[in-house]
């Protein structure tokens, strides 16, 4: 949860707080001004001790959400035990923003170049607070921010403990609009809390890297000191206050004395008003920044070095973790490439094994073949594309990966997090170059649509995070469980390591965005391992979002639960991830669970898979069918392609009978900032629902379904209860907008409402080991369902349904009025034979067989006209919804063209196979004529030898001699058997064809099928 009045805190009494007051008043004890007496405690106090407190990871954490605050974040952090102090370079890593200035830049701030302006004060300044001039200073005329906690804030004016030393920084960066950026350049502004004389290693690190020091001091007398020792590496601007004429002409004159080299001087006087002062600073800021060197708060480490300032990312651990990465990432220089040496288990083979396993389940290429045989042969291809990620040896990237997850707890934290903030900065700078590019050439006139192709193929291509190194790991495995051969030991134990990877909060790929397709084996294995280290108390529910693209679902996400799904603008979550958040034990027995397992979904309509809803409906399917509680993130802009994508789920989960629960489904409206919003949405949510239940109706109708009649009947809703509206998240113009506390506010008040929802539930939750076997089954409806998610919404397939019902009965009638010509012209070419074979003088039956062809051309023209013409006419009708299916009347054309030519081929062969036959009986009675006389004339011949012949045969000789003649005439002829013809082969495709749209049960079960006797 981020909010913005966070520092406003209130001071609790001693029995609520011992143990935190306890920790703070040791950090303070060394400071003797301490009093007893005075409740409370200075903000920049809490900061600094928090920060103390904090492990290297929390520190990041708060430091992330300070900045989103526009807070000010630790740069240099005191220890008033040593009187040291830190650079806070790891703690500020993860802090990435985003301005336009000479275009669009988004990069770490750690490693952004930028001029810094330092405000520091030498002396007790009374009259002018250094820090409330600077929240002026970075505020612009619409909004004022409190980036810096001064005297007038809540708490700001008790006394600091622990805070004096303090280095502050926070950005003035740009958004492109003139009326709203303060400073046309990025500048940052660093703040140095206390008086410089009693911090100079502070004042000295920042006059080594600032672009000018603005220096606020009213007594020049009592520091002239300090201020002719310290010669400042860069320009000195002095800030002074005088209360009439002659003050400021003493000033002027003690500033000549002392030989003090400033660049400018600003003097604030009694006529000088805040504004008139805020404006000279503006204009002094603006003119330094425009013309100075710029410093990335990584090439700061190298001055702190030199000062003796320790950094907080110079521990052994740290640094060994980042020399790993170093070794896996030194080599990336085009990501595509990259992926595809290094990582090419999950590239083409992968993908092509999550086709050729939805055409095990779909079958829709088989066409006529054996669907056994092709059963075979898609088996046999998956086996091959298998052995062929086992001849991968596993390359120098994946040893070190595995390497670095098979460390210690801690450094296998930090190379985590090394990897991330890594493969982070190397996406944004190649993105970065290849967006610019593709700007250029869309801006070309004479653009190549070919290299614009290319380059955005490379962008949706250059996805590189840890995600695609644990997706390579789920390869290896997969990989090495198909063939049993483990001669990588260390894979065995990738399933555990990942396991407690996801108990410490890390976010595992449950579905491949990429492949459309899930590891099954990996993560069935990897559930085991968790339900093992945490059995028994290993009961999970399941709370899945959804959305379209970049509608906030990984931020609300985060907000809700304090976890941290990738919400970088340089990459979008692809596929699903789960993420385990575990329950604490006072809230176990009321919640009974254990963990809440969050998924987080790939947004739904992405650019890159336009007009494709088969990809989008399966996923939402699955994952609504995994949830108990499933969250719709919508806005109104996106809210009828999310009503699209329930009404599939809706029509997927009545075709699917392993769809045995009821998910329960609640809708976030984000971007809502009215105050009775709820009240005046309530027509709205009435006639969504209504739509719904239309859909439901219409789904219900088609799968023969008459019990369900509404939405509610398939998923858990309630119009009033289970919808929730949630205001933007940044109040203002980014990159300088802080977070909106009511947004905060809002998503923990739904955050409370959905633990109420778990709490009042009487489903049982599921261990890992049961939600793993959900899965199985779920996945593997969703792969044998291949008609219902091919559409956008239930309307849609209804009116494609009714459509292929009408096309039907025209295929039917075209092919009825096919047959009877051709059983009609069939009988006259049987005539034409039989008296052919019985006439000599009677009409040549291949002349018959030309004019038949030419007749049977001129049917399957005017017939085929006839099924042209009702599907224009079906399209100009005024049929309902008919609009809904216009981009598939070309299908419908090319179904009837290809009916004609299957008819044409068909037909064609029967009437030359019905004259082959009759020239057959012609040719045969011709043969039969002619033994008939050879007969009668060799046996004739053969009497006439016997009978002029001395000796009489007997009748066995007889026989014996005539048979030998019938063999000899006989062996002169041929004869060939008729192909043999495969019915039931036959029986099962026609089968498969007509019963292809009936769900997966149907299709389940012919597959299942291995007799039909």
């Amino acid at each position: 949860m981020v909010n913005s009045s966070a520092r406003s805190i209130q001071y609790a009494s001693k029995s609520n707080s011992e143990r935190c007051e306890e920790k703070i008043i040791n950090m303070t004890e060394a400071s003797t001004d301490f009093n007893d007496n005075q409740e409370g405690i200075n903000p920049l106090d809490l900061i600094t001790a928090l920060f103390h407190c904090a492990d290297p990871f929390l520190q990041q954490e708060m430091a992330l959400k300070m900045s989103m605050c526009q807070f000010a974040v630790p740069l240099l952090l005191p220890n008033c035990d040593t009187n040291e102090c830190t650079l806070m370079l790891w703690a500020l890593r993860d802090i990435t923003k985003q301005f336009r200035f000479h275009g669009l830049e988004e990069n770490s701030i750690t490693r952004t170049d930028l001029p810094l302006i330092s405000f520091v004060r030498l002396g007790k300044n009374q009259n002018l607070s250094k820090s409330e001039f600077l929240n002026k200073l970075l505020s612009n005329k619409q909004q004022n921010y409190d980036t810096f906690v001064h005297r007038k804030l809540e708490n700001g004016n008790i006394k600091k403990q622990i805070s004096n030393g303090l280095v502050e920084i926070s950005w003035s960066l740009p958004s492109g609009r003139k009326n709203t950026d303060i400073f046309k350049e990025p500048v940052a502004v660093a703040n140095l809390r206390g008086d410089i004389s009693d911090f100079e290693v502070q004042f000295d690190f920042l006059s080594k890297i600032s672009s000018a020091v603005f220096l606020f001091c009213d007594d020049l007398d009592s520091n002239q000191t300090f201020l002719e020792s310290h010669q400042l590496g860069s320009k000195l601007v002095l800030i002074c206050t005088t209360n009439d004429q002659k003050s400021r002409g003493d000033l002027k004159q003690k500033l000549e004395q002392m030989k003090l080299k400033t660049d400018s001087t600003i003097l604030k006087d009694g006529k000088m008003n805040d504004a008139e002062f805020v404006a000279k600073l503006k204009k002094a800021v603006a003119e330094i920044a425009a013309d100075s060197t710029k410093i990335s708060i990584e090439k700061m480490s190298m001055t702190a070095e030199d000062l003796r300032i320790h950094i907080d990312e110079n521990n052994p651990i740290c640094q060994k973790a980042k020399e790993r990465v170093e070794r896996i990432t030194r080599d990336i220089k085009n990501i595509p490439e990259y992926k595809m040496k290094e990582l090419p288990l999950q590239g083409k083979p992968w993908k092509e094994i999550s086709k050729l396993e939805k055409e095990m389940c779909r079958l829709k290429k088989a066409r006529k073949q054996n669907i056994e045989h092709y059963m075979s042969e898609l088996k046999y291809q998956i086996q091959n594309l298998r052995m062929e990620q086992g001849n991968h040896t596993m390359n120098e990237a994946i040893n070190q990966f595995i390497s670095g997850l098979c460390c210690s707890s801690n450094e296998q934290l930090y190379f985590l997090k090394w990897m991330k903030i890594t493969l982070d900065s190397l996406i944004r700078k190649l993105l970065s170059r290849l967006q610019e590019q593709y700007k250029d050439e869309c801006q070309n006139p004479t653009e190549d649509k070919e290299h614009l192709r290319d380059l955005d193929n490379q962008i949706a291509s250059s996805s590189l995070g840890v995600q695609h190194f644990v997706r390579e790991l789920s390869q290896l495995y997969e990989c090495a469980h198909f063939q049993e051969n483990w001669k990588h030991t260390a894979l065995k134990k990738l399933p555990e390591i990942c396991a407690q990877l996801m108990l410490n909060g890390f976010p595992l790929e449950l579905i491949d965005g990429d492949a459309s397709n899930i590891p099954l084996t990996w993560i069935g294995d990897v559930l085991a391992a968790l339900n093992k280290l945490t059995s028994p108390h290993n009961k999970i529910r399941v709370v899945t979002v959804l959305g379209v693209q970049s509608s906030g679902k990984s931020t609300l996400l985060n907000t809700m639960f304090g976890v941290q799904f990738a919400v970088s603008s340089a990459k979008c979550t692809r596929g699903a991830f789960m993420l385990l958040i575990g329950v604490s034990e006072e809230f176990r027995s009321e919640l009974r669970c254990d963990y809440i397992l969050v998924i987080d979904t790939e947004g739904l309509k992405s650019p890159e898979l336009e007009n494709s809803y088969e990809h989008d409906n399966e996923l939402a399917t699955l994952v609504v069918g995994l949830s108990d509680i499933t969250i719709v993130n919508i806005s109104m802009e996106n809210i009828v392609e999310m009503k699209d994508t329930l009404q599939i789920v809706v029509h997927a989960f009545l075709r699917m009978k392993e769809v045995g629960k009821k998910p329960c489904c609640h809708f976030v409206h984000q971007n809502t900032a009215e105050v009775a919003v709820h009240e005046k949405k309530a027509r709205e949510r009435k006639m969504f629902l209504q739509k719904l239940d239309e859909m439901t109706q219409a789904a219900a109708k088609m799968e023969k379904r008459g019990n369900k009649k509404k939405f509610t009947d398939i998923l858990e809703y309630d119009i009033d209860k289970n919808n929730w509206y949630i205001p933007g998240l940044w109040l203002g113009v980014p990159p300088m907008a802080p977070v909106n506390t009511g947004y905060s506010e809002e998503v923990n008040n739904f955050k409370d409402g959905i633990l109420d929802i778990l709490r009042k539930t009487k489903v049982p939750a599921q261990n890992f080991v049961e939600f793993e076997e959900w899965i199985r089954s779920l996945w593997k409806a969703v792969q044998f369902e291949n008609f219902i998610f091919s559409f956008r919404n239930t309307l849609v397939a209804e009116a494609y349904s009714k459509l292929c019902a009408e096309f039907n009965a025209w295929e039917w009638t075209f092919k009825k009025h096919m047959i009877d010509w051709y059983t009609k012209s069939e009988t006259k070419i049987f005539n034409m034979g039989a008296l052919s074979v019985q006439s000599v003088d009677a009409p040549n039956i291949d002349h018959i067989l030309v004019n038949f062809k030419h007749e049977f051309a001129h049917e399957l023209d005017k017939e085929e006209k006839i099924i042209f013409d009702k599907i224009q006419q079906y399209f100009e009708s005024e049929e309902e919804h008919v609009h809904l299916v216009e981009n598939h009347k070309e299908d419908f054309l090319n179904s009837a063209r290809g009916l004609r030519r299957e008819t044409e081929t068909d037909l064609r062969n029967k009437l030359e196979n019905a004259v082959l036959i009759q020239k057959g009986i012609k040719k045969v009675e011709l043969i039969k004529q002619n033994q008939r006389n050879t007969m009668k004339e060799k046996v004739l011949k053969l009497i006439s030898v016997f009978r002029n012949s001395r000796n009489s045969l007997s009748e066995s000789q007889l026989n014996k001699e005539f048979k030998k003649l019938w063999d000899d005439i006989v062996k002169q002829y041929s004869f060939t058997a008729l192909p043999r013809q495969d019915v039931v082969k036959e029986i099962y495709r026609l089968l498969h064809n007509n019963l292809e749209m009936k769900g997966r049960a149907v299709r389940e079960m012919l597959l299942n099928v291995t007799s039909l006797d």
